[in-house]
C-alpha cells in the first residue's frame, strides 16, 4: 500500500514561519480557557517576531508571555493575564512602563470580540448590538461607532469587523487535509477560523479522513479553510484540552509567582521556551507531571448513529 500524502501537514516550526509574520494580525485562545495553542506562541517567540496584534477573548497568560517577549504592537482583548492570579505581569509592565516595549490595548469585550470575527467571516463591515451603550468600552472610535436603529430610531452600537492575518487554533484531531473535530467549549472558535485569512491548526491527533467523515457535525470548518495542519501532542499545556489532559492549576501560580519581576519573567522565559526545542522537549522537562495530568475520569458522549 501507497503511503498517504501528507496533505497541509507541516512543522510547527514551518507554521510559524511561514503564516506569521513580523506585523501580523493573529487571534488564538479563542475557547478562553481550554485549548489555547500555547505550543504556537511559544515558537512565535523563538522566531522573534515583532510588531504582531493579538485578538482574543479572556487570553489567559499565552498573551502575556508574548507580551513580555517583546513580540507584541497592539492587543485586542477583554482581558489579559491569569484566570486564576489576576492581571499577567509583563501586560502590565509593558502598559504601565513600556517595559519591554509599549503595548497599544484596545479594550473590547467577549461578546465584541465575537461580533467582530463573526462580521469578518461574514464580509459585512460592522455588525450592531446593544451590549456595551452606557460603558465605556465603545470609547475607542476605530473600533466601535454609535448610531441607531434606522426602523425605532433607539441606539446601536456599531461593531468594526476584524480579519485577522492568521488563526492559531487547537483541536482534539485533524485530517491531513485540515477537516478537524473539536469539541468541548467552543467560544469564538468558528467564528476566528471563518474571519481569518490563514488558519494554522494544531492537532492533538491526526486521523485518516474517514474518522472525521464518521462525525461531520463536529467538523470546525471545512478544509479549504486551514493552511496548515501541525502535530502537536501537548501543545495546549498549562490549560486543558478536554478528553486529552487536564488544566495544570499549579503551573498558572508558579507562572505568576516567577514572573511578578522582568528579572523572574527572562528566568522563566529561558527555562520553559528558549532552551526548549519544540514541544516535545517541553514535555520532557514536565517530567511526571505531564503523565499525572493525562490521566483522566472517562466521561464519554453517547454515540451517534447517522443511519440513513
Amino acid at each position: 500500500m501507497e503511503p498517504r500524502p501528507a496533505g497541509k501537514l507541516v512543522s510547527l516550526r514551518e507554521a510559524i514561519s511561514r503564516f506569521v509574520p513580523d506585523g501580523a494580525t493573529v487571534v488564538m485562545g479563542t475557547c478562553l480557557e481550554s485549548l489555547i495553542p500555547f505550543a504556537a506562541g511559544h515558537e512565535i517567540i523563538r522566531q522573534r517576531r515583532r510588531d504582531l496584534t493579538l485578538v482574543g477573548p479572556i487570553s489567559d497568560v499565552l498573551f502575556d508571555q508574548l507580551i513580555g517577549a517583546g513580540c507584541v504592537a497592539r492587543v485586542v482583548a477583554a482581558w489579559v493575564g491569569n484566570v486564576s492570579a489576576g492581571l499577567g505581569h509583563a501586560y502590565r509592565r509593558a502598559t504601565e512602563h513600556g517595559i519591554p516595549r509599549p503595548v497599544e490595548v484596545q479594550d473590547t469585550s467577549n461578546f465584541a470580540v465575537a461580533l467582530a470575527l463573526m462580521a469578518g467571516a461574514l464580509g459585512v463591515p460592522y455588525l450592531p448590538t446593544r451590549s456595551l451603550l452606557g460603558s465605556d468600552v465603545p470609547r475607542h472610535a476605530e473600533a466601535f461607532r454609535l448610531s441607531e436603529d434606522p426602523w425605532s430610531g433607539e441606539p446601536l452600537l456599531l461593531v468594526r469587523a476584524i480579519q485577522p492575518d492568521v488563526a492559531i487554533l487547537a483541536v482534539q484531531r485533524s485530517d491531513p487535509d485540515g477537516n478537524a473535530h473539536l469539541w468541548g467549549n467552543l467560544g469564538v472558535t468558528e467564528e476566528a477560523a471563518l474571519a481569518s485569512r490563514h488558519v494554522v491548526l494544531l492537532a492533538e491527533e491526526v486521523v485518516d479522513p474517514a474518522v472525521i467523515r464518521s462525525d461531520p457535525n463536529r467538523v470546525l470548518v471545512p478544509g479549504f479553510k486551514v493552511s496548515a495542519v501541525v502535530h502537536c501532542p501537548g501543545g495546549c499545556h498549562p490549560s486543558p484540552v478536554p478528553g486529552y489532559y487536564r488544566r495544570d492549576h499549579a503551573f498558572y501560580e508558579e507562572y505568576h509567582r516567577a514572573t511578578r519581576t522582568e528579572e523572574g519573567f527572562l528566568e522563566w522565559l529561558r527555562t520553559w521556551v528558549l532552551e526548549v526545542p519544540d514541544r516535545q522537549a517541553y514535555l520532557e522537562r514536565l517530567g511526571p507531571r505531564w503523565e499525572a495530568l493525562r490521566r483522566l475520569q472517562p466521561a464519554p458522549a453517547a454515540p451517534v448513529d447517522y443511519a440513513w
